[in-house]
Order: structure tokens, then C-alpha cells, then sequence
């Protein structure tokens, strides 16, 4: 169908596929895949989108695209990344996704300096070309900038941050000083002690962090500044099976020199509780593996072996990880306290509890087995073993009505209370030592004075596994809050800034979050809310706070129970352990059973004691902390891990808002985490997931960069002559970019601002380079520009011409001197001597054309004289033959052109006496031949005279012949035109018989389309809900399946409720005599054109056309981005696919609904009417009233729908279409929504429109489809049917 065009379809795992059209239903396109002929894949349209005409090709820029839509931007990125290009824009956005493997060359230092000071557009898209964007966007308009990296785990933040970070440092600090070197190190010292293995990441991190780059005065690097948010603190205690603690914990296991390993006490990750219930495995080379002694390698290890990354190795990372913190000023004694700690932190783990049977309380004492351990455990964190004892075992309370002096009681702790207390120790001391690691980084990076920063955002991305605890929870949030700001920066305050500047943009709409942020946020119903009240209860439970979540939000779109999941797995979870909330990305299950203890950061004040007595000063500095000490009258601070994040997160949000911003959103291209294997469905959802839908959309008729005009003339204005300076700014701006020769269409003029179309920052950063020796140059050039605008004005056609002859001759003559000085060039040293010669000799050739001449006119001797030439011309050749092939003096090539020249003057004297000789007699004989001719031409003269007279006769008989035919036509054609006359006289009658009948049943219509009306638009806001619903759906079973994937599960069948049909569909469902909704458009075609029976051949040209229309509205939708730029800018032959006038198709917009069909017999069904109209091509309907060309649209309707239809178009061939031939051409329209009846002089006799018919070709046409035909009419013509 249609021409075979390729079209994308939705797949299950490729996210898309290429096929093209089967089939054509209300609400769904039937597409044959190109890779699996004789499949079929049904598609809703807003899931199906047409294809670029060469599928293969790659843009740099999206925005470049043909079609904007989600399948050619997953294509375009597919391309790309088969080539190993893995950065593309979306228009100021750059999409990069994660190699999984080292690309050459790809982040040099000659890479580097590529992207120094160059716009985007000009260099291949690279994250350096991010970063540069944002140095010089804080240069010229003196904002702090942003960078955004996002993306979900495994797509590769961390290393992009770490680029962008390399990038600035290395381009605009002080050639690698000890500042910049610092903030590059400080990265591998936060991921050894923040990131972690896990199973979507081998370096994920477990944190997040703005990485502030602050600039002086000069904009030269200045310091930094390093904010951390929400590390994974249970990750100290326990992983899942395939996934690590802690890089550093390995690191020191592995590459700890000997002494500090004795020194430490390390063993095998295998023999640490922390880490022996995960993975054990070192990351490892296989020159690595072999320093490795075997006591350091666990059992795991032995029998698999080591892991592999290309940025990973925890042998040599050790190192790495010990030279950056000597870059950030550590000393040899602070370098081995913070190994100490995190050692102490290990043995911490290796306690073990076990019943006291002498405590009659129930208490718990340490195992027999752990008292080394604790003995490790007490000296590294330098605390008293026996108090250490004591403190993991009971806890002091103290009596509040006791006063100040209050009765201390012991309480003894259960094995389970005793494990939490020990496991709270480990992660309070570790939480605190990363929050000192990343003091010191700070402490390294110091600035005197910052004029400006631009900041880093590097933040977990969307999480969702099989369990989802506190940290998922919170980093989702924060997730969610950042796509809100996205939501806000890109596309809400984008479409405001249109309206408010008046650029007539269209509305895109988006899914606002805002709801699931007050669901998360919100005073008193709020989830972090109520976990804050639950922690404060005396006896505080997940059941009770997961019941007090699901009570206080009801009736909320956005929380469900966790049997609602479309996961299967998820369906066996209470509703009291757990709930889902409906994110932006999809549904996730959070399981609530540690919410409350992960939300509490407090340790008991027997542990606290413990610690803060610690003889390591270490320990004593980071917990030597106000706001973690007791409250005097003897309870415990409450420190909420939610409420500590919200105002983290709240202080990064409002530096992002006062920010300029830049965003990199990464991708994952497989969940396996190898090199060049793309999963297409899972991109598919990133992409969604980081909304690049919602931004192509916008990006199709928006303009992403712009300018003040207050701003853009203040930067000149100081180099602005006095005759300039006067210039309004917004002139100004105009004229600037009428100098610069930026096309018209490329930008537009608001009310105070200057914006730019996609892909056009080249221009715009051109002029927005804050040089000003290049600003001089542009000031000049507006100068210019002004005086010639005023030149073109006065004498615009003189100058035209006099330039395009100018320029013609200019190029000839520069071609010419081109060609000569090139050639010249080469041959003139070595060949200059002979060439002389040879050229000297070439000139007796011209004496050889005067014998050649000569001879020619000799009659007599002829053969002895031409022997005589061609001996000289031989002798000229050998010569000139001689000079070539050997080498020979200037002396002996003149005596040869003597010699030469003394034979030809020889041989023209002999030559020219023969010819004089020979001419004398000649003219004798010339003389007697005139005298014959003179007698010949005065016969002839006679002759002539002769046949004029006959001639002059013959011309007034045949005036008289004409006279009389032209009578006879002029009669016939009265006759003719008094006929037409009458019947037109009928047809006017019957239409305003018909307008009449038409008026007087208005008023009884209106009302019922009134209602009509109002009863579409109801429908149309609960389709429009319902399609929101059934997105987030779609997003939910999408991250399921997702999920399902990794685990082996199940996950629910998306079914399609009754509720869930389109208002097409439910049109299509009214004739409840026939249900044509599953038929196919092949099936109603044919129907149409083999059943006898009326009601059911109406019923099927109905839906036929319905379908039509559906069909029509998605490729209007579609339309190629091209297609509309082209009408605009007045270009030639646009292509387009307008299947009627303008004025029609806007008219059925506006037309009343038509009426429901009935069963009454109708003869007006079955009538032949036929219209013609005026009709301007979209490529000629922009052009002046001079230039336009008119031509005719006609139309044959049989009984309410279109049979044929012609286009006459002057100098073009006429278009003929045929129904049930050219349906995807023709007007698709109900009679009645055209409004051709309602329109005066459009409607013609038969015999006019057959006349056009015949004239164009018309029969023979329908002669060559007379079996495709499917008007009535039209096959009783062709004697088909009777």
C-alpha cells in the first residue's frame, strides 16, 4: 500500500523494525516487516512512524532528520553506533552512549584541542564539545553554568564527567598545574572509596556529586568544590550475590603492599562477613593475576578466576588510588589512618553474636570465634576492647524523670538488636570517613576568587530491581525532581518564552511529574513525611508506616499496591510490605521492611561514647561533630536520612535554577555490558525515560538558541562608528545578520529577542564570540551592508546585471590565467630552452597553411607542388621531432630554423609564381560566364510574375469560402450556448432550492450538533486522559519487561479494555448490522466493488473512507520536516501530499459532524455530481498574484464520495485519479464536509467535466483499471455491471 513506503513498527526487543504497509485499520496499521517476510506486526498510529528515504545514512545532529520521531532518532543513534560514533545531538542536547570498550584516539589531548573555542556544529559531536559550550556560554554572557549527566547505571556518567572535567582543566587552567591535577585526581579517589560493582555496572556509583570548576577573573581555573548526596550506606554490610562491596575494600585486599597487609591484618575477601556474601572476585589483568600470591585470592577466585573491565584493575587501582591521595596532600601517617579505619570497619563486620544463657534479660554476648576480630576491630579504630564488648552488646538509657541526674539503666541487646547496632557502627564510621575524604578533596581544591563556575552533575540514574529499598527510593526521587527541571528548562519555560515573545509555536504537551514529587514530598501525606512520624512513634514498623502511606493517599494516580505491578513476581508482596508508585520512567515496587532503619542515622549512646573516646585521631576528628552529640536532657538526636536529603537536593536544584544549563544524557546500549550489541527496546525506553520524545517534538518548530537584541548591541557598541550608534538595537540585530548572510528562515525576531533554529549554533556562536578583532571585522560589515541595502534600493536591477557580467568575465579570464600559470609553472626550468625552440619552429606552420592554400588553388602541377610542401612540412616534424627526443643546443637549434626558413621561402616563391599564372587565365573565363548568367535571371523574372497573378486569385476565393464557414459556426455555437444557458438556470434553481431546504434545517440541526459537539469534546478529554494512562502503562509493562529480562520472570499481557478504544473505533461499532472493524482495507475494497447489497456497500465505503481519514491524519502528522520549510521559503515543485484544494480541507475541519446513516433510501446517495474550482499548487500559493499559476480541480462524487478526480495545471501534465486506483491520492471527504455544494459557480454539467475528461487522457486511463474501478457508476459505464 501507498507506493510500498517504508515505515518504522514498534518491536519487542529491537524497539523498532522496518517494514511497510499491509494494512489500514481505524486504530491500528498492519505492517509486513522488511527482515521477516510473511509476518505481520499490528501497531497502534502514535506507535508508527515513516521512515527516512535512505535508512543507512547517519546525522550528527538529529534535528537534522527528515522525520522527527522516536524510530528514526533510535535509528540514527543504531547508525552511529555501528560506525563507533557514539555522541549525536538532539538539537543543544548531547545523546551519548557507552562503548564498553576503549575508541582510539576518541579523548586525546590533540582531541582536546580540536574542540578548543569551536561551536557546535563545526566539530562531530563529543562531550568536549559540551563542555567548551558551556566555558564559553559563562565567558560571553558571565553565568555560571551546569552540566547535566544522566542516565541510568552502566551508561557511562562517571566517565563522562570525568572528561568533561579533563577538558576544562587541561584547556583553560594553568598548563596542568596542581590544581588542575588535583580536581582530575580527586575522581579516582571518590570512586574507590564510592563506587561499587554491581549488576548492571562494574564501576557504578553509589553516590552522587556536583563538581563545582570555579574560575577567576580571566576565566582561568581557579579551584574546585565537590558536593556529595545520599552514599549507599548498606552496601558496607551486604550486596546481592553477583555484586561488590566497596572498590577500596578489594583494593587493599589486593594491592596493599605486605608490611601494611600484615600491619592490617587483611585476608581474602572471602574471610570478611562483608564481603563474603557477594561477589569475591578481584578485577584483574593477566599480568596482575600472576603478582597475586595465593593468600590473597578467595575461593571464588580460584575456581572462576578474575573480572574483567577496561577501567578496572584492583591491583594497580590500589596505586592509583594511594598517588591521588598524596596529590590531595596526604601524608604518608593520614594515608595509612584512612587505611586503618576502613580495615578496622572489615574486622568490625567479623563479630559474631550468640545467645548468653548467664544473662537472666535475654541478652547476647560475642561469639568465641569473633574475639579476635574484636581485638582487630578495638586496636585499628583505637577504641578499649572490653568497652567495644560492652557497647555492641547492651545500650545505657537514662530515666528522663530523673532529672539531669536521672538512674542510668543497662539494657541488654538481643543477637538480632546486637548485629543492627554492629552493622549501624560500620556504616556511621564509614559514612563519616567519605565525608572526610571528600572534605579533604575540597580542602585540596581551594579558590581565592571565583567569578563564575560551571558545575558537574554526576547522580545515580533511575534505579528499579527485584527489591527496591530506601536508596532506591530516594534516588528516584531525586530523579524525579531532575526531570521536572528538565521538564521546566527544556520544554515549559521554552513553549512560555514563545508565547510571551510571540513566535506562534505550537503547544507540546509533556508529562508533568509535579504530582509524584508532592506524592514523595508533601507536608503531613507526604511519604518522607510520614516516615519521619513513623521513626519519632515509640514503637515504630514498616507494616504500620506502609499502611499509613497507602491510607493517606487513596484515591492518588500515582500509588497502587504492589499486586498491581505488572510483574508477577511482585504480586506475592502484602500490600502492608510494600507499595508502587508510578514514576516518570515506569511503576517500581518499593519493599518497606528497612525504610525505617535506613531513614534513622543515629547510633545508640553507648556506641557513640565508644567512638568519641577513640585513640585514633582519625575517628575522633569525624565524629567530633555538634549535631551528632546527645541532647542534654539525655534522648537521642533524631538524624532523618530523607529530610537531610531533601535539603541536599533542594540546594542543588537551586543551583541549577540559577545556572545556565547544559545536558549529556548517556544510554546504555545492552544490558550485558559488552562491546557493539545494541538492544534496541531498551534504549528505545531510555531515550523516552530522559524525554528526547517530547524534545524532538518541540525541536521541530522551535528555536533552541536566542539572544537580547539589547545584548547582542551592547557588545558592539563600543566599536559602533557614530553614524551606527544610532541604530535601534533591533535594526541593529538585522542588519547584522543580513552582513553575516544568514538565511531568513534559519532564525526569527521576537518582541525582545533573537532565536534560532536546530543546527544552527554555528551561526549563532559566531556571532556570539566575544573577539574583538572580530568584532571589528562585523562591525564593518554591517556598515557595509547598510550602504549597499540603500545602493540595491535605487539601482538594484542596473547593479544585478552589470554584477553577473562582471562576474562571468572575471571567472572566465581567473580560469584561463589559472590554467596557464599551473601548466607554465611546471614545465618552464626544465623545458624552457627547447620549448623556445620548438614554439620558434611551430610559427613556420602558419607559412605551410599559405602553401597548403596555394597549392589548393593550383590546377595544373598540383601533385609535384604538393610533394614539394610536404617535403618542407616533413623536414619542420624532424626537426621539431629532433629538439624533443634528444638534446640539443640553443646554436644548433637556430641554424636548423635558418635552414628551415631559407627552404619554405624558396618553395612559396615557386608556389606563388604557378598560382599567378593559373589566376590570369582563370579570370579570361570568368568574364564569359557572367554574360550567360545575366540572360538566365531575366527569364527567370518573367517566370515569377507569372505564378503571382495566379496566386493573388486563388486567395480570394478561398476569403470567400471562410466567410461563409464562420457564419455557419457562429450559429451553431448560439444554439449551443442558449441550451447551456437553460440548463445552468436549472442547476442554480436546484442548488438554491437545495441552500433553502439546507437553511430551514439548520435550526433544527444545531442544536443536536451543539450537543454533538459537546458530547466529541468530552470524549475527546477522556481519550486524552485515557492515552496519558494507557503511556504509563506502556512505560510500567516496558520497565518490567525490562526487568523480567534480568531475573527470568513474568510479566502481565498488556490487555486492551473496551474502554481503552478510540472514538474511531467506537464511530466504527455504531451500525450494529455490520462489524467491519477487523476487516481489511483489501476486504472493504472489494466489497465495494462485488456486493449488491446497498446497506452493506455504504456501510463499507464509510468505513473505507474513515479509514482513509485516520490514514491521512497520521502521515499529515508525519509530514516530512522538509516538506513545510519548503512552502514557506517559496521553493519549486515542494512535494506535497495535498489531495484537494486548501479551501476544502479547511472547510471539513470547520463542517458540523455528519448525521448517522439510516436505512431510508436516499436517491440524493446515488447522485452524479461534478465540480471544478480554482486551484494554486503549495509550491506556487506563496508567490505574488503576477507569478501565480492557476489551475483547476476537478471532482466527480458518485452519490457522497469521490469517483474521479483531475488536476490542470498550465505547463504541467494533468493529474488523473481514479477511486479504488488512487485512493491514497484522491480527497477522502464526505460530500457534505467539502462544502462544494455550499459554494457558488463550483458546480458543473456531465458533459463539461467528461469534455476535461476526454481531453486529458481521461478514458483511456479507465479503460487500462477498468477492473480496479469501484464507483457503481462508472462500472455500469464500462459494462461491468448491469
Amino acid at each position: 500500500m501507498d507506493g510500498g513506503k517504508k515505515i518504522w513498527v514498534p518491536h519487542p526487543h529491537d524497539g523498532f523494525k522496518l517494514g511497510r504497509i499491509l494494512d489500514i485499520g481505524v486504530d491500528t496499521i498492519t505492517v509486513e516487516p522488511f527482515d521477516a517476510p510473511g509476518s505481520a506486526i499490528s501497531a497502534p498510529y502514535n506507535r508508527v512512524f515513516p521512515a527516512e528515504e535512505y535508512d543507512n545514512k547517519d546525522v550528527e545532529d538529529n534535528c537534522a532528520l527528515m522525520y522527527l520521531n522516536e524510530a528514526t532518532l533510535l535509528n540514527n543513534i543504531k547508525v552511529r553506533y555501528t560506525k563507533n560514533l557514539i555522541y549525536s545531538y538532539v538539537a543543544n542536547i548531547l545523546i551519548a552512549v557507552n562503548p564498553y570498550f576503549e575508541v582510539p584516539e576518541l579523548y586525546s589531548s590533540q582531541t582536546i584541542k580540536k574542540y578548543v573555542g569551536k561551536s557546535l556544529g563545526t566539530v562531530p559531536p563529543h562531550v568536549f564539545a559540551i563542555a567548551d559550550k558551556a566555558y564559553r556560554d559563562m565567558k560571553a554572557l558571565k553565568t555560571s553554568q551546569s552540566i547535566i549527566v544522566s542516565g541510568e547505571s552502566g551508561a557511562g556518567k562517571t566517565e563522562s564527567t570525568k572528561y568533561i572535567l579533563k577538558y576544562l582543566t587541561e584547556s583553560w587552567g594553568s598548563h596542568a598545574g596542581p590544581i588542575e591535577e588535583r580536581i582530575v585526581e580527586s575522581n579516582p579517589l571518590m570512586e574507590a572509596f564510592g563506587n561499587a560493582k554491581t549488576v548492571r555496572n562494574n564501576n557504578s556509583s553509589r553516590f552522587g556529586k556536583f563538581v563545582e570548576i570555579h574560575f577567576n577573573q580571566k576565566h582561568i581555573v581557579d579551584g574546585g568544590f565537590v558536593s556529595h548526596y545520599l552514599l549507599e550506606k548498606s552496601r558496607i554490610c551486604v550486596q546481592g550475590p553477583d555484586e561488590r562491596n566497596y572498590h577500596i575494600f578489594y583494593r587493599m585486599c589486593a594491592g596493599a603492599p605486605e608490611e601494611m597487609r600484615k600491619h592490617l591484618r587483611l585476608l581474602p575477601p572471602d574471610q570478611f562477613h562483608y564481603l563474603n556474601r557477594g561477589c569475591t572476585q578481584y578485577f584483574c589483568t593477566t599480568a596482575t593475576d600472576r603478582q597475586l600470591n595465593q593468600n590473597r585470592k578467595s575461593k571464588e577466585y580460584l575456581q572462576k578466576g578474575s573480572l574483567h573491565d577496561p577501567q578496572l584493575d584492583d591491583v594497580t587501582d590500589f596505586k592509583v588510588t594511594d598517588h591521588a591521595m598524596s596529590q590531595m596532600g596526604m601524608n604518608e601517617n593520614e594515608k595509612m589512618a584512612i587505611y586503618t579505619v576502613v580495615a578496622g570497619v572489615l574486622h568490625l563486620g567479623n563479630i559474631a553474636f550468640e545467645e548468653n544463657t548467664e544473662d537472666m534479660k535475654g541478652g547476647c554476648k560475642v561469639h568465641a570465634s569473633s574475639e579476635q576480630s574484636l581485638a582487630a576491630a578495638s586496636l585499628l579504630l583505637g577504641t578499649d576492647k572490653d568497652e567495644m564488648r560492652d557497647a555492641l552488646t547492651s545500650r545505657v538509657m537514662q530515666a528522663v524523670r530523673g532529672g539531669v541526674k536521672g538512674t542510668v539503666i543497662k539494657v541488654p541487646l538481643k543477637i538480632y538488636e546486637a548485629q543492627s547496632a554492629r552493622d549501624a557502627l560500620a556504616k556511621t564510621i564509614y559514612g563519616k570517613l567519605f565525608d572526610y575524604i571528600v572534605n579533604r578533596v575540597n580542602q585540596a581544591l581551594p579558590f581565592k576568587s571565583s567569578a563564575s563556575y560551571i558545575g558537574v552533575l554526576d547522580i545515580a540514574g533511575f534505579e528499579y530491581f527485584q527489591v527496591n529499598s530506601f536508596e532506591q527510593f530516594c534516588i528516584n526521587y531525586c530523579n524525579e525532581k531532575l526531570q521536572q527541571f528538565f521538564n521546566e528548562r527544556i520544554l515549559k519555560e521554552e513553549q512560555l518564552l514563545y508565547n510571551k515573545e510571540g513566535l506562534n509555536v505550537k503547544r507540546i504537551d509533556y508529562i508533568d511529574n509535579s504530582d509524584c514529587i508532592e506524592l514523595i514530598e508533601n507536608k503531613s501525606y507526604g511519604i518522607f513525611d510520614i516516615l519521619d512520624e513513623e521513626n519519632k512513634l515509640p514503637r515504630p514498623t514498616p507494616d504500620h508506616f506502609t499502611a499509613e502511606v497507602h491510607d493517606k493517599n487513596k484515591n492518588h494516580y500515582r500509588l497502587s499496591v504492589p499486586r498491581k505491578s505488572k510483574l508477577k513476581s511482585h504480586r506475592d508482596v502484602r500490600d502492608d510490605e510494600g507499595f508502587l508508585i508510578r514514576h516518570f520512567a515506569g511503576a517500581v515496587c518499593y519493599h518497606t521492611v528497612q525504610f525505617l532503619e535506613k531513614n534513622n542515622d543515629a547510633l545508640h549512646a553507648s556506641l557513640e561514647i565508644v567512638v568519641q573516646e577513640s585513640k585514633n585521631s582519625l575517628i575522633r576528628q569525624v565524629f567530633d561533630d555538634p549535631t551528632s552529640k546527645k541532647m542534654a536532657s539525655g534522648k537521642l538526636t533524631f538524624i532523618s536520612v530523607g529530610n537531610k536529603f531533601r535539603t541536599q537536593l533542594k540546594t542543588l536544584m537551586d543551583k541549577l535554577k540559577s545556572t545556565g544549563t547544559n545536558f549529556v544524557r548517556c544510554i546504555k546500549p545492552n544490558s550485558k555490558m559488552v562491546d557493539h550489541l545494541f538492544e534496541g527496546a531498551q534504549i528505545l525506553s531510555q531515550l523516552q525515560c530522559a524525554g528526547m520524545h517530547s524534545v524532538l517534538d518541540l525541536m521541530q518548530q522551535g528555536y533552541p538558541s536566542r539572544t537580547q537584541f539589547a545584548d547582542l548591541y551592547n557588545m558592539y557598541k563600543r566599536y559602533l562608528p557614530a553614524e551606527l550608534a544610532r541604530l535601534d538595537p533591533r535594526l541593529f540585530c538585522k542588519a547584522l545578520f543580513k552582513a553575516l548572510g544568514l538565511n531568513e528562515n534559519d532564525f526569527k525576531f521576537g518582541l525582545t529577542k533573537v532565536f534560532f533554529r536546530p543546527g544552527k549554533f554555528a551561526e549563532f556562536d559566531q556571532i556570539m564570540k566575544s573577539d574583538p578583532e572580530n568584532l571589528a571585522i562585523l562591525i564593518k560589515k554591517v556598515k557595509r551592508w547598510l550602504i549597499c541595502s540603500r545602493w540595491r534600493k535605487a539601482q538594484w536591477c542596473a547593479l544585478s546585471v552589470i554584477k553577473l557580467k562582471n562576474k562571468i568575465l572575471y571567472r572566465r579570464a581567473m580560469l584561463i590565467k589559472i590554467q596557464k600559470t599551473v601548466k607554465m609553472w611546471v614545465c618552464v626550468r626544465k623545458y624552457r630552452p627547447r620549448f623556445k625552440g620548438i614554439q620558434k619552429i611551430k610559427t613556420l606552420r602558419s607559412q605551410l597553411t599559405m602553401m597548403g592554400q596555394i597549392v589548393s588553388q593550383l590546377k595544373k602541377d598540383k601533385s609535384s607542388s604538393e610533394k614539394q610542401v610536404q617535403a618542407v612540412a616533413q623536414s619542420i616534424e624532424k626537426v621539431i621531432q629532433q629538439i624533443k627526443t634528444t638534446r640539443v643546443t640553443r646554436q644548433e637549434i637556430d641554424k636548423a630554423y635558418s635552414g628551415l626558413v631559407a627552404n619554405i621561402n624558396q618553395t612559396l616563391n615557386d608556389l606563388q609564381k604557378k598560382l599567378k599564372q593559373q589566376k590570369n587565365k582563370e579570370e579570361e573565363e570568368r568574364l564569359r560566364k557572367i554574360q550567360e548568367e545575366m540572360e538566365r535571371e531575366r527569364k527567370k523574372k518573367e517566370e515569377e510574375e507569372r505564378k503571382r497573378r495566379e496566386e493573388e486569385e486563388q486567395r480570394k476565393l478561398r476569403m470567400e469560402m471562410e466567410a461563409r464557414k464562420k457564419k455557419e459556426e457562429e450559429e451553431r455555437k448560439r444554439r449551443e450556448e442558449e441550451e447551456q444557458r437553460k440548463l445552468r438556470m436549472e442547476m442554480e434553481a436546484r442548488r438554491k432550492k437545495e441552500e433553502e431546504e439546507r437553511k430551514r434545517q439548520e435550526e433544527a440541526d444545531r442544536k443536536a450538533a451543539l450537543e454533538l459537539q459537546a458530547q466529541l469534546e468530552k470524549e475527546a478529554a477522556a481519550n486524552a486522559e485515557r492515552q496519558q494512562q494507557l503511556e504509563q502503562e506502556r512505560l510500567d509493562r516496558e520497565l518490567a519487561l525490562r526487568l523480567a529480562e534480568e531475573d527470568q520472570s513474568q510479566v502481565e499481557e498488556l490487555q486492551r479494555s473496551e474502554s481503552q478504544k478510540s472514538i474511531g473505533a467506537a464511530a466504527a461499532e455504531d451500525d450494529k448490522k455490520y462489524d467491519l472493524a477487523k476487516w481489511k482495507y483489501a476486504e472493504l475494497r472489494d466489497t465495494i466493488n462485488t456486493s449488491c447489497d446497498v446497506d452493506l456497500l455504504e456501510a463499507c465505503r464509510e468505513e473505507f473512507h474513515r479509514r482513509l481519514k485516520v490514514y491521512h491524519a497520521w502521515k499529515s502528522k508525519n509530514k516530512k520536516r522538509n516538506v513545510q520549510e519548503k512552502q514557506l521559503n517559496n521553493v519549486k515543485n515542494a512535494q506535497t501530499d495535498e489531495r484537494a484544494p486548501k479551501a476544502v480541507m479547511e472547510n471539513s475541519q470547520n463542517a458540523p459532524p455528519i448525521p448517522p446513516r439510516t436505512n431510508v433510501p436516499n436517491s440524493e446517495e446515488w447522485a452524479q455530481r461534478y465540480f471544478r474550482i480554482p486551484f494554486v499548487r503549495p509550491s506556487d500559493q506563496h508567490r505574488d498574484e503576477a507569478q501565480r499559476k492557476k489551475g483547476w480541480w476537478l471532482a466527480h462524487f458518485d452519490g457522497k464520495w469521490i469517483s474521479r478526480q483531475m488536476e490542470l495545471h498550465p505547463d504541467k501534465q494533468p493529474v488523473l485519479l481514479l477511486a479504488g486506483v488512487d485512493d491514497m491520492q484522491m480527497c477522502e471527504l464526505h460530500l457534505d464536509e467539502t462544502g462544494l455544494t455550499r459554494k457558488r459557480g463550483a458546480e458543473i454539467l456531465e458533459h463539461e467535466f467528461n469534455a476535461d475528461w476526454r481531453k486529458n487522457g481521461g478514458d483511456s486511463y479507465l479503460n487500462s483499471n477498468r477492473t480496479r474501478v469501484t464507483s457503481k457508476y462508472l462500472r455500469k459505464i464500462l459494462g461491468i455491471d448491469k
